[in-house]
């Protein structure tokens, strides 16, 4: 009877485990990471009788959890992609509705300002035509100041994104560190801590939201989780730190760094996946580089506009004056180079001062959208210097040229700035080149007198009213010269040029030589030996410089018709061009030149370069394509993650119907193995009222 009774009891026993087993696993239905469970029997050890052996009844061997290992690395890869490509789309769709939005671009500012430009060339001398276009020079640099507002923003966004997702990766490394500790104690007895196993493996698909991470199971069922190349986050019940700094090389833009007991490494370069690898991508692919788009197109803008009314007159006949404010302020170069934090220190009570920098923009046309790193080695002159554009990695040839470096890529082409290091430098020394960076944020319209807009071009030309050829002259174009120009200069600059035709009629030529400080130069700007020979009856075109000091002006003029022997043409200064809008021409002509970007071959002809309006389109551009590559990349690895997380759901999930199943069958294996009881009970009173 005790046989029969044990029997019954293992058997209660066992469905009572089984059930409450179930019961588990339909409470947690809902629970986040919870794979369902089971539990599997064997028989007891059975008890030799003589005519063999008689089992014993039922016992519970493990309680297993549903699970794969390589089904939940698979969920942990796809979610980290998947908050990675999240991270980056959500913050290059603002950009890109931002830079290309009607009211919110730089393309309708551009435009207005240059139609204003058009409608005052028309009527040069129209003061409410001049004032339309100050207002409208003022809404383009506000336009370019609000941009380049919400870009900082995102960039402080990006931050303090950063710092955020970087206290819950150190928070859960923190949990993931306790449950292995917990998980390595409770495996000591052989068996899984099946709960507890769930709980990390939680802890650490969220943690692959927010990071990227590679996990290392260990013999004692826990986890080793590195981040960035490598770097030992949790390694058993030892967690290290993850924590968001200034950067070294600009304080704006935060950096993360490993911690470990007592030392630090920088990984924000490292790190991939996860929220925290989005940020750092999205910055580092699109927001850097679009804020150098905009400075340089900015910077392009204001060099090319204050150029242009430098070589023209006013309505006063003064020089014009700058439009824009002046980016190569001593303030501003400041800021565009910037010593290294972490630069070495000078030694106590010394009176020589740490080195700095300052950096000037020298030619617009030729500037790169990259920021660029410079290293001192303590050699002394220009070999000392060695610097990279960080866009491409490329190594830039420093020279030192009056106290200035030059900086020359591997084919020549000078990169538009130079830099002056002032101070003590020391081996060891780094400054980050930042040159287009803050041009959007600084440019600026100061010009506040309309009649200060210079639109009349500096020289003009004029028949002699005695000539009695059919010859006409065009107006002089200033070609090549200073901004701005010396108007003292010119105005003591006349010229007569006088026709000489030939014996046969056919050709005719001009003053030769011309006087003092004149020449006739070649399309190169090289002087010329004789005059040139024009025919008679053609549109012929001229080219002669004007030299006063240190500067040259070289004009280009036309000649036309059949002017005769003795015929004048005279070039005078253009005190008096109020009705002149050669200048304002020119201004207009700058919305279609090639000015930025600008390469050039070794004829000094331009192999690439945009307009304004183009150098602006390339970026909207960019940042449009890559903003639909994130949109297609958003729905593919979010079908990438759905079908891993079903993937594990059809193994590890709990399904009620199921579960509901389970009860029914467990329930009556709990009823049998109580009427076996009952059976035992029976027999023993039989057998007990036998002996009464």
């Amino acid at each position: 009877m005790a046989d029969l009774l044990n029997i019954g009891l293992s058997g209660l026993s066992a469905s009572k485990s089984q059930l409450s087993i179930t019961g588990h696993n339909i409470s947690n239905v809902n629970t986040p990471g919870f794979s369902r469970q089971d539990a599997s029997q064997a028989t007891r050890t059975p008890q030799f009788s003589g005519a063999g052996y008689v089992g014993s009844g039922t016992t519970l061997v493990e309680i297993r959890r549903s699970y794969s290992e390589f089904l939940t690395s698979q969920l942990r890869s796809s979610t980290s992609l998947s908050s990675d490509v999240e991270a980056y789309k959500s913050q290059i769709d603002q950009l890109d509705s931002l830079l290309a939005g009607s009211t919110t671009g730089i393309t309708p500012s551009l435009q207005k300002f240059f139609s204003a430009l058009q409608t005052a060339a028309e009527d040069p001398a129209n003061i409410p035509a001049r004032q339309l276009v100050l207002a409208e020079a003022e809404g383009l640099a506000r336009r370019f100041n609000t941009v380049s507002d919400r870009l900082t923003e995102q960039n402080n966004f990006t931050n303090k994104q950063m710092a955020a997702v970087t206290g819950q990766v150190n928070r859960l490394a923190g949990s993931i560190g306790s449950l292995n500790d917990a998980i390595a104690t409770a495996s000591a007895n052989g068996k899984q801590p099946n709960d507890l196993l769930d709980a990390r493996d939680e802890a650490v698909r969220q943690l692959s939201t927010y990071i990227g991470i590679s996990v290392t199971p260990q013999d004692d069922n826990s986890f080793n989780i590195s981040v960035g190349s490598g770097q030992p986050l949790v390694v058993g019940k030892t967690v290290s730190q993850l924590k968001v700094v200034p950067g070294l090389s600009d304080p704006n833009r935060h950096e993360i760094r490993f911690v470990s007991g007592g030392s630090e490494q920088g990984i924000t370069s490292q790190i991939t996946g996860g929220e925290l690898g989005g940020l750092i991508r999205y910055r580092e692919e699109v927001l850097d580089s679009t804020m150098n788009s905009l400075g340089r197109l900015a910077l392009a803008v204001s060099d090319q506009v204050n150029t242009q009314l430098g070589q023209g007159l006013d309505l006063k006949g003064q020089v014009g004056k700058a439009l824009f404010g002046d980016f190569n302020s001593s303030a501003l170069m400041a800021l565009r180079a910037t010593p290294f934090s972490g630069n070495p220190s000078l030694s106590a009570g010394g009176s020589t001062v740490a080195a700095d920098a300052s950096l000037k923009i020298t030619d617009t046309s030729a500037l790169t959208t990259s920021d660029y790193l410079l290293e001192y080695d303590g050699t002394s002159g220009a070999s000392g210097y060695k610097a990279r554009r960080l866009s491409d990695s490329q190594p830039i040839d420093v020279q030192l040229n009056n106290g200035a470096l030059t900086f020359l890529d591997k084919n020549g082409r000078d990169q538009g700035f130079t830099v002056q290091v002032s101070g003590t430098p020391l081996a060891g020394d780094k400054f980050s080149l930042q040159p287009t960076r803050r041009g959007a944020t600084d440019i600026a319209a100061v010009l506040d007198q309309a009649d200060q807009l210079a639109f009349a071009a500096p020289i003009r030309a004029e028949s002699s009213l005695q000539n009695g050829g059919t010859g006409v002259i065009g107006q002089p174009d200033l070609i090549k010269g200073p901004s701005p120009i010396d108007a003292e200069a010119l105005s003591s600059a006349g010229l007569n040029l006088n026709v000489t035709v030939s014996a046969d009629g056919t050709n005719y030529k001009l003053n030769d030589p011309l006087p003092t400080n004149w020449s006739y130069i070649d399309a190169n700007g090289a002087p010329t030996t004789t005059a040139p020979s024009f025919i008679l009856g053609t549109t012929n075109s001229l080219r002669i410089a004007y030299t006063s000091g240190s500067e040259t002006y070289q004009f280009q003029l036309s000649l036309s018709g059949r002017p005769q022997t003795g015929d004048t043409f005279s070039l005078d200064f253009n005190q008096t061009g109020v009705s002149d809008n050669r200048n304002a021409l020119k201004l207009v002509d700058l919305q279609s030149k090639q000015t930025v970007g600008v390469s050039f071959d070794a004829d000094g002809k331009v192999l690439a370069g945009a307009s304004f309006t183009d150098g602006y389109g390339k970026l909207v551009e960019r940042v449009g394509t890559l903003t639909a590559q994130a949109r297609m990349d958003s729905e593919a690895t979010g079908a990438i993650l759905k079908q891993a997380t079903d993937n594990r759901d059809s193994l590890s999930a709990v399904n009620l119907d199921e579960e509901a199943a389970n009860l029914i069958k467990f329930e009556q294996y709990y009823n049998a193995s109580a009427q076996i009881i009952q059976v035992a009970r029976s027999l023993f009173d039989t057998l007990i009222n036998t002996f009464r």
